[in-house]
């Protein structure tokens, strides 16, 4: 029997283990280590804040999904590896493998500039989603400037513009919005690149939401500092604020960086080949988050990353599963998609509006790209949700 040890239990982990013990079926044991027992669908984050979600509604306990489907859960946080003796550490044990899959996800660097974790908020945690919730709350009592965006260096812009935008319907409807100077900061060299190079249209749609929605923006910034009451931005300007969310950029786990053998990037990302492979040890993958993706682009005035989400990640755990059971087969040729050359699906929310992002890949060159609004209501991402946590809550990992 071969065994394969997960680090993780998000999207790309989740999937991984289920695909590799339903298609290795007996002659596969499959060990999934993470150290929450939840699965949290992350992209529903941006709607805690405002009581559109409560965490228990996006969340599940994965144990009895994996336990149903013939996968060993292990409820510990994974230490370290030993790549030459084949043995993962966690403070729960030793477990040797035969394949090991990092599908660790992301640790969040909130020192990128002094004063980001002290004094502004971060949505991606259910614990930041919640902290965000309570500021919102007492916000609203003696309202004033509110300054949205992402930091140098940072990838997931995405996330960060969803919650701009809901920020500003939920100013409304709470009949605030006059009293409210709205900016959004960002890395990016224009509106809409998305660490992707942008969409066609891309920019000119998200000018004219920023204008139709009296939002102040400021591309190519990063912040130099944050003090209670003022944002110091890279280019020597300072804004005001009573409430602040920033999406600082992410960095690899400890796991990894406690690992020197996995030969991780400074940024602590798993160098691979486009079968996700990792470069020097024919048995060791990576998925997710954890994957090491070049830029296809260079970066202006501000440095900025790529965005690694739900639908790559869990599409790079399929490719990693079905890979470690052709080579338990014996069969040399792997199947190869490179991190830019999986397709574009993205539902960004604009505060009940949503615009559909889709394209033939990621990166550039794209055969086809489309942004497509929805103005009237964000039931695709609605529909994406409940989709993809009834895909989830069901182990139906085979599915798209």
């Amino acid at each position: 029997m071969t065994t394969t040890v997960v680090i993780g239990g998000s999207f790309a982990g989740m999937t991984a283990a289920l695909e590799i013990k339903r298609k290795g079926k007996d002659q596969h044991k499959v060990i999934l280590i993470d150290k929450s027992p939840l699965f949290l669908f992350i992209p529903s984050l941006i709607w805690v804040p405002f009581g559109r979600r409560d965490i228990k509604d996006i969340s599940f306990r994965k144990d009895a999904i994996l336990a149903k489907k013939g996968v060993d859960f292990v409820n510990a946080e994974a230490l370290k590896v030993d790549v030459k003796n084949q043995v993962v550490t966690t403070d729960k044990g030793d477990y040797k493998y035969d394949h090991l899959v990092v599908a660790t996800g992301p640790k969040v660097k909130y020192d990128i500039a002094p004063g980001v974790a002290e004094h502004t908020h971060y949505i991606g945690t259910p614990n930041g989603a919640m902290k965000a919730r309570k500021a919102l709350e007492e916000f609203k009592k003696n309202p004033g400037p509110i300054v949205i965006g992402a930091t140098q260096n940072a990838g997931c812009m995405g996330a960060a513009y969803e919650f701009l935008f809901n920020v500003e319907k939920w100013l409304r409807e709470q009949n605030i919005r006059k009293k409210v100077d709205l900016y959004w900061i960002t890395p990016e060299d224009y509106l809409g690149h998305f660490g992707i190079d942008g969409m066609p249209m891309g920019e000119t749609m998200l000018k004219s939401f920023m204008s139709m929605f009296n939002i102040h923006y400021k591309t190519q910034v990063g912040v130099e500092e944050v003090t209670e009451d003022k944002i110091k931005l890279t280019n020597g300007e300072e804004l005001p604020y009573k409430f602040s969310m920033l999406m600082p950029p992410f960095i690899g786990v400890e796991f990894v960086t406690n690992s020197p053998e996995l030969h991780a990037t400074p940024t602590g990302y798993i160098p691979v080949k486009d079968s996700y492979q990792h470069v020097d040890y024919p048995n060791v993958w990576a998925a997710g988050i954890a994957v090491n993706v070049p830029l296809p682009f260079t970066p202006g005035k501000v440095p900025f990353a790529s965005p690694k989400t739900g639908y790559p990640s869990d599409e790079t755990g399929k490719i990693v599963a079905e890979n470690i059971i052709r080579v338990t087969e014996g069969k040399t040729k792997l199947k190869e998609k490179a991190w830019g050359r999986i397709p574009g699906l993205c539902v960004m929310d604009a505060g009940k509006k949503e615009v559909l992002l889709l394209s033939t890949s990621l990166f550039k060159p794209r055969t086809f790209a489309i942004m497509i609004p929805n103005v009237i209501y964000d039931i695709n991402k609605v529909i994406l949700e409940k989709y993809f946590l009834w895909k989830s809550r069901n182990g139906y990992s085979y599915l798209p």
